[in-house]
């Protein structure tokens, strides 16, 4: 995979708005879209956050994914789908925090390769299910790169200075694996996995919070995906009301 490719011809996507939330079309969310690459920030030793400046960025909802495509100077093109990090305004930027997959070729190459002018190609914003409009309280349930759409939704609740009761709930196995360590403040319990006196995250954790009417996202491996949801079922959190995106 080469750091170079000339993009597709850019389409100006189309907007349309409702009252009290972003939304976007889903004929702009279709197209392929240039995006360069303007700054690359080590987050943990295995992740690192890529900013992109994508020239009329249709906005998101905090939670949402884009697809992200390289294409090599031989035609072979790579494509992967990756949550957003950054809030809704953010000047026409977005943010993507990726592990350093092993094998990976996406995940490779921007770790390894890329540098700060590089083009690549963006497709979105996907999904509307795991999606946080900010109008709910939320309660958000992550481990590892999985605080990665979770953070989104920080941070638009700290952008628009929002009311709305919102917790974060972040797993990692010590303190130089958390994501976005620097950035955490009241609204964050950190679960350390692997230190003394850690452990999975248990129900302990999580009952302090649950006096409260929420909605709640739980995103990371499989494994954790299934073991957050059950505890929150067991501590009378509804089914209906728990939205999972799991990787892996």
């Amino acid at each position: 995979m080469t750091d170079t490719f000339t993009p597709p011809a850019f389409v100006p996507p189309t907007r349309f708005a409702v009252p009290g939330r972003i939304a976007v079309s889903n004929r702009a969310a279709a197209r392929w879209q240039s995006a360069t690459l303007t700054e690359i920030r080590r987050e943990t030793p295995n992740a690192a956050t890529f900013r992109l400046a994508v020239p009329g960025w249709q906005g998101h909802l905090p939670g949402q994914h884009l697809m992200l495509r390289l294409t090599a100077a031989d035609g072979y093109v790579a494509q992967r789908h990756y949550s957003i990090a950054s809030a809704p305004d953010d000047g026409g930027h977005i943010e993507l925090t990726l592990d350093h997959v092993e094998g990976g070729e996406v995940s490779g190459h921007l770790h390894t390769v890329a540098r700060p002018g590089d083009v690549f190609e963006v497709r979105g914003p996907l999904s509307g299910f795991f999606a946080w409009p900010g109008d709910r309280p939320a309660l958000l349930v992550g481990a590892g790169s999985g605080v990665v759409p979770l953070m989104s939704m920080v941070r638009h609740h700290r952008l628009r200075a929002l009311t709305v009761p919102l917790r974060l709930i972040v797993s990692a196995r010590t303190p130089d694996d958390l994501v976005y360590a620097e950035e955490y403040g009241a609204e964050t319990t950190p679960v350390f996995t692997r230190t003394p006196g850690g452990g999975r995250l248990s129900a302990e954790h999580l009952a302090p919070f649950m006096d409260e009417e929420w909605e709640a996202y739980v995103c990371g491996s499989n494994a954790f995906a299934e073991h957050a949801s059950r505890l929150l079922v067991e501590l009378g959190q509804p089914v209906d009301r728990i939205r999972i995106e799991r990787f892996g």
